[in-house]
């Protein structure tokens, strides 16, 4: 972990804040290329009822149509929460060639820990993965989220 990831990983956080404040689980991601930013996405599932809208799918998205080119070779992907099944297979497909994330996701994260799609030898590409960038703050922002939204729950039914 370097300075510069720290420093990228934070523009991730600022994307997932913006996912939190419309009610969306907070997840943000970043694209850089040649140390600028690229793309930027946060998770958009309930406001698009799309299940695909990811954070990091919207930040694919974005660098692609930037780039003009589906092929995101040279960009690093800079996410809060490790990768689910569909977009760590959308991080090989791209060819990005280096993600970072912040917390570990135990139930779906598809970089290492529930399994590892990302470096998986028998595909045609294979990313570099940096684990744990600023993972205590990332972990927390989800941690936060989901116990205000089970309280809120809670406090509806009690006034049922």
């Amino acid at each position: 972990m370097c300075l510069e990831d720290e420093r990228f990983m934070e523009l991730a956080i600022a994307e997932a804040r913006k996912a939190e404040e419309i009610g969306e689980v907070p997840i943000g991601a970043v694209i850089v290329q040649g140390g600028e930013v690229i793309a930027r996405g946060y998770n958009r599932r309930e406001q698009l009822q799309q299940p695909t809208a990811h954070a990091e799918l919207m930040a694919i998205e974005s660098a692609s149509r930037k780039l003009g080119t589906w092929r995101l070779s040279g960009c690093t992907l800079y996410v809060t929460l490790e990768p689910c099944p569909m977009c760590a297979g959308a991080i090989v497909l791209s060819r990005i060639d280096r993600l970072v994330y912040g917390a570990a996701d135990p139930k779906a994260g598809c970089a290492g820990t529930l399994m590892d799609l990302i470096q998986e030898p028998r595909f045609n590409h294979r990313a570099e993965v940096v684990a744990g960038v600023l993972g205590e703050r990332c972990g927390r922002m989800l941690s936060d989220f989901f116990r205000t939204l089970r309280e809120k729950k809670k406090r509806k039914n009690d006034n049922l």
